[in-house]
């Protein structure tokens, strides 16, 4: 336990920062309530973006109350820095704004066709309901183009489907 202190009859480990940066890990110590010991890889990553003084300026800067979330920022920040050092963690909010754009104009766009599709509709509709009559068999059997033959016309007649009724081939062709 060498890099254990005992502190007012207690042993206190060093925090995340202290160890890293090789220093004694003071009760007072602003980094220890935000970088446990189990949690390097964490001040490893803001240490390389902002380092060490910067960070203790940036925590002391905001008050007691509001910490936690602050520390939390700057880890978001510096990890978002080290996979895009320009924009950080920016970088992605443009492009999802970007995307949200984009899907707006393609919904808008749907949108029309939608519309069109509609109307079209509509329109086919009105012309179908304007060029059909009800079916008059009665009409077909005094016809004055088939003549003014009489020829029953029952259910069965009537009913014939086009593509299953069996026609016998001429043979005297």
């Amino acid at each position: 336990m060498a890099s254990q202190v005992l502190v007012g009859g207690r042993a206190h480990q060093p925090c995340a920062a202290c160890k890293m940066l090789r220093r004694r890990c003071r009760n007072n110590c602003v980094l220890a309530p935000y970088f446990p010991t189990h949690e390097i890889e964490k001040f490893a990553v803001v240490h390389k973006v902002f380092g060490a003084s910067n960070v203790i300026k940036m925590i002391q800067m905001v008050e007691e109350s509001k910490r936690e979330d602050a520390v939390k920022a700057i880890i978001f920040e510096a990890t978002a820095r080290l996979g895009d050092p320009v924009y950080g963690s920016a970088g992605p909010v443009f492009q999802l704004q970007k995307m949200v754009q984009e899907f707006k104009l393609q919904l808008e766009s749907i949108r029309a066709q939608v519309l069109q599709l509609q109307g079209q509709r509509e329109q086919l509709l009105g012309i179908l309901m304007n060029n059909i009559h009800p079916f008059d068999s009665s009409s077909l059997v005094n016809d004055p183009v088939l003549g003014s033959c009489s020829f029953p016309v029952d259910d069965d007649t009537a009913a014939y489907d086009p593509i299953t009724f069996h026609v016998e081939p001429d043979m005297r062709l």
